[in-house]
């Protein structure tokens, strides 16, 4: 399907199944940068998303779903990060996901009063701020796959730092932590140039112009933040394998922030990475070769996650 947002073209796909309904459907919202519909990145390799594989089997069980590319991620990425540059903010994600939600709400034998919010990794954060503020479809539940329960800023140093452990490591650190905070309090990073290059890169890329001012709100935010805003069914999923989003680290602060909220459930399946792929490697084959086990061919979505989500929606949107 296709629809057209500020005079750019969004894309998606609609996976509705047998029978007239209607029926409960739900929203799928991809993680950070390129990651497309399918929740797939050209930054890593294989097309076997685990979006995808979610609606279909959502689908089995009677439930409707569209999942969409952003507008600087899927076919046209390109062209429309030229489009948007220095426009992108907390605010247009949103705008795209209201554009998402209207479009599935007006598809034939769906229905409108249960449509379930699913976001993944950053896209969990556009979740809770559709569901925190007023909007002609409401969502009936959220499903937060592999929330960052701290801040971004804190987020994104932990993952850096395997990547510091070489010969001075404590100091390149130290440098890292420096040019978070001036970044922090508004400033340049000013980049030390004997950081290693994909700790450079993964740092400047908060300050291209294109994702400015996204990048400064994305990085002081966190779902705890909003988590006790939130009124409606929230299922919590972060994997024990998952090397992006720590199931103590980030889980904590959000089991602590959900105590007394009985609309909040949590799962922390044994063998899901951050896609919620089954992993059954080691640790160490798993650092040996980051983001492997995400979208090849043959992987297939963690059992116990899978179970976990078709269980929660069969009470949810029934």
């Amino acid at each position: 399907m296709t629809w057209k947002l500020d005079g750019i073209t969004m894309e998606g796909t609609v996976v509705s199944p047998d029978g007239e309904g209607p029926c409960p459907a739900v929203i799928f919202v991809a993680g950070s940068g390129p990651t497309d519909r399918d929740w797939c990145s050209p930054l890593l390799p294989g097309s076997n998303g685990s979006a995808r594989l979610m609606a279909e089997a959502l689908a089995e069980v009677g439930v409707a779903s569209l999942r969409y590319d952003k507008r600087a991620s899927g076919t046209h990425a390109m062209e429309n990060v030229v489009k948007l540059s220095g426009k992108m903010s907390m605010q247009s994600h949103l705008d795209e996901l209201i554009a998402a939600v209207t479009v599935l709400s007006r598809q034939d034998g769906v229905d409108s009063s249960r449509i379930l919010g699913l976001g993944h990794s950053e896209g969990t954060l556009h979740v809770l701020h559709y569901a925190t503020t007023r909007q002609d479809v409401s969502f009936a539940g959220i499903v937060l796959a592999a929330p960052p329960g701290r801040p971004i800023q804190e987020v994104l140093l932990s993952q850096l730092a395997p990547q510091t452990q070489v010969p001075g490591g404590p100091e390149l650190m130290a440098k890292v932590r420096e040019a978070a905070a001036r970044y922090a309090a508004g400033q340049q990073m000013d980049l030390d140039p004997g950081l290693p290059e994909s700790v450079r890169a993964a740092l400047a890329s908060f300050e291209a112009p294109a994702n400015l001012p996204f990048a400064r709100e994305l990085w002081i935010e966190s779902a705890t933040d909003s988590l006790t805003k939130i009124q409606a069914p929230t299922l919590i999923l972060i994997g024990a394998k998952d090397e992006q989003v720590d199931m103590h680290a980030d889980g904590r602060p959000l089991q602590e922030a959900a105590a007394g909220m009985s609309n909040v459930s949590f799962a922390f399946p044994a063998n899901a990475n951050h896609v919620f792929k089954e992993e059954l490697r080691t640790p160490a084959e798993v650092a040996a070769s980051p983001g492997s086990g995400y979208n090849e061919p043959g992987t297939r979505l963690d059992p116990e996650t899978l179970d976990t989500i078709l269980n929660w929606f069969s009470v949810t949107a029934a």
